[in-house]
């Protein structure tokens, strides 16, 4: 069943107005989180304020199934004076965290509501909490969840996806010298040029095949992470990285 969300609320760090859920195909930086979003949001109409769905709509408990011994709390601000890391893409908490005080684990709010079953189209893809095998693109086993496919070939840390689209999409928007964009552009995820190397024996079909396979997983991986897992997103933000 669909949950429904209100179509305007009010939130406790922006009271001098109300936010209306809409939708954009633009980038936007949350201002609970502090990460990148796109899709659906909460936006001031009155001035530049956004919140991502899962951000403004916070539970203030949540449970994850990778952690069965945590009870995460919501809260406003990272806990403590130390730098923190979302457990699950690694980046630095800025804002909004879900925060275990217990094993100090800490999750942001659209790490937190992740999928464990992504559907690329074709395909299942399952997130994990450790690489069983090197990702695609950084070619590590380092710390931080992953999508994986169903026949284990094809991993994928959610951290080189988020990386990767908000250096993307900074080159795109802000204007960055086309040299700058281009690099990034080369970097972005298509793993054309993985699947050559990994599959290099197979025919051409094969690759070709790989390759749209990829494409549309990162295209899954991708909306999921920005908070917004909807199939039109999806081909927004696929159409975006397969430049």
């Amino acid at each position: 069943m669909q949950m429904k969300f209100d179509k305007e609320i009010s939130h406790p760090i922006h009271p001098q107005h109300k936010l209306k859920l809409e939708h954009t195909e633009i980038p936007f930086n949350c201002d609970g989180c502090k990460e990148a979003g796109i899709g659906f949001q909460y936006k001031c109409q009155k001035c530049e304020f956004h919140l991502h769905k899962a951000c403004a709509v916070a539970a203030r408990t949540i449970y994850h199934p990778f952690y069965k011994k945590c009870e995460f709390q919501f809260c406003y601000d990272p806990p403590g004076a130390a730098r923190r890391q979302c457990d699950a893409c690694r980046s630095e908490v800025l804002g909004f965290v879900y925060h275990c005080k217990r094993c100090d684990f800490d999750l942001h709010p659209c790490c937190a509501n992740l999928p464990q079953v992504l559907d690329d189209g074709e395909r299942n893809l399952y997130l994990c909490l450790k690489l069983s095998s090197s990702c695609h693109h950084c070619g590590g086993k380092g710390p931080g969840w992953s999508y994986r496919s169903h026949c284990k070939t094809y991993n994928l840390h959610v951290s080189c996806v988020k990386e990767l689209l908000v250096e993307s999409w900074q080159a795109i928007y802000l204007n960055v010298d086309k040299n700058k964009v281009r690099e990034m552009q080369t970097r972005i995820p298509s793993l054309k040029g993985t699947l050559r190397n990994n599959h290099g024996e197979r025919s051409g079909g094969m690759v070709m095949k790989g390759c749209q396979i990829a494409g549309g997983a990162v295209s899954a991986i991708v909306s999921a992470i920005l908070g917004d897992p909807t199939p039109i997103i999806a081909a927004v933000v696929g159409r975006l990285i397969s430049n």
